[in-house]
């Protein structure tokens, strides 16, 4: 079973949910709602530094409903 937060706007938040072992987190505070063009430049992006980048951590997930 995994847990998912909606609605993160705060580092105070996001440190609880982490320190209960929330799953996934999304919300105001990683990123306000983008138009398309714009996240795909962002995606871009992150793909190309996660590619160079040696044992990386961090992960990008697109969800679409």
């Amino acid at each position: 079973k995994e847990i998912i937060a909606e609605g993160v706007e705060t580092l105070e938040q996001l440190e609880l949910l982490r320190a209960q072992g929330c799953d996934h987190i999304q919300g105001y505070y990683f990123s306000r709602p983008v138009g398309a063009e714009d996240f795909a430049r962002f995606a871009r992006g992150h793909l190309a530094k996660s590619a160079s980048a040696k044992n990386s951590t961090q992960n990008l997930v697109l969800i679409d409903s």
